[in-house]
């Protein structure tokens, strides 16, 4: 019987998975009604429920982006709370068809019960990945 992985494996895991293009894997680390929140996603949505709604947009991603991730400065901290913790890291991006490359940082607040993300406050600097991308939003008009 393997053991219940603790909130800062997961949370290894899953930056793992995204930095190694694993997507197809990453739902498999969400509970069946998570809950993921991208506060600053200038887009899309910024509220994913449930593992089928992370399944779609982690293969989606998968297929789609010409982006290169490595993570650095990766920092976990605790919380008093024991299934809570804080992820804090460096994104070095490089976007594979320009060469155009870019760092961002990251910050994320996962809650974990029983080896499971359950609820996940994302923030990533999606402009800036935007930018990257050539895809920046347009300002919505007063």
């Amino acid at each position: 019987m393997s053991e219940t992985r603790s909130p800062r494996e997961v949370f290894h895991a899953l930056l793992d998975g995204i930095t190694a293009g694993r997507f197809a894997e990453l739902a498999g680390l969400y509970a069946e009604d998570a809950v993921v929140e991208m506060v600053f996603e200038p887009v899309g949505p910024r509220r994913l429920e449930g593992r089928a709604a992370l399944r779609e947009r982690f293969l989606t991603v998968g297929e789609h982006s010409p982006l290169d991730l490595g993570a650095r400065n990766v920092v976990v901290r605790a919380t008093d709370d024991p299934e809570v913790v804080v992820g804090e890291w460096d994104y070095d991006v490089r976007h594979r068809t320009t060469g155009r490359e870019l760092t961002v940082a990251n910050l994320q607040v996962l809650r974990v019960r029983d080896g499971l993300i359950v609820h996940s406050r994302d923030f990533h600097d999606h402009l800036a990945l935007a930018g990257l991308l050539g895809s920046l939003p347009r300002p919505a008009a007063r």
